[in-house]
């Protein structure tokens, strides 16, 4: 079982990553958060296997709360985002990001982006 944290400020983001992937075997959904401040708060409690990651979000965002995460735990981080900036990838992957897709990913992509992290290996969207 992958235990997974989903990280978006977007309510209807959120609710329907928690949806698609609580649906789909060998997943289970244990926190969802809505900064980085939460997530990394979350993240300490719950262990997930992989940290859903936005980037941009008020207050603490993804970049930093990757950093935060990956330097407390064995937690994997896999970047969802809508941008594709090389600034914005590098930063990810230096904050210790196993991955980085981007929310227009299909559904399989994002499922098997997921599986490659938890698994040890990285993933990245064809357009990064």
């Amino acid at each position: 079982m992958i235990r997974l944290l989903i990280v978006d400020d977007h309510p209807v983001v959120r609710a329907g990553l928690v949806g698609m992937l609580s649906d789909e075997p060998g997943f289970e959904v244990v926190g969802e958060a809505v900064d980085g401040d939460q997530a990394s708060r979350i993240a300490a409690a719950t262990r997930p296997d992989v940290v859903l990651m936005d980037l941009r979000m008020p207050g603490v965002g993804g970049v930093e709360a990757t950093a935060r995460i990956t330097a407390a735990s064995d937690s994997k981080v896999l970047i969802l985002t809508t941008y594709e900036s090389d600034d914005q990838i590098l930063a990810a992957i230096e904050a210790g990001a196993s991955g980085y897709l981007l929310k227009a990913a299909p559904r399989a992509e994002i499922v098997a982006g997921i599986r490659s992290v938890a698994g040890g290996q990285t993933a990245l969207s064809p357009q990064v």
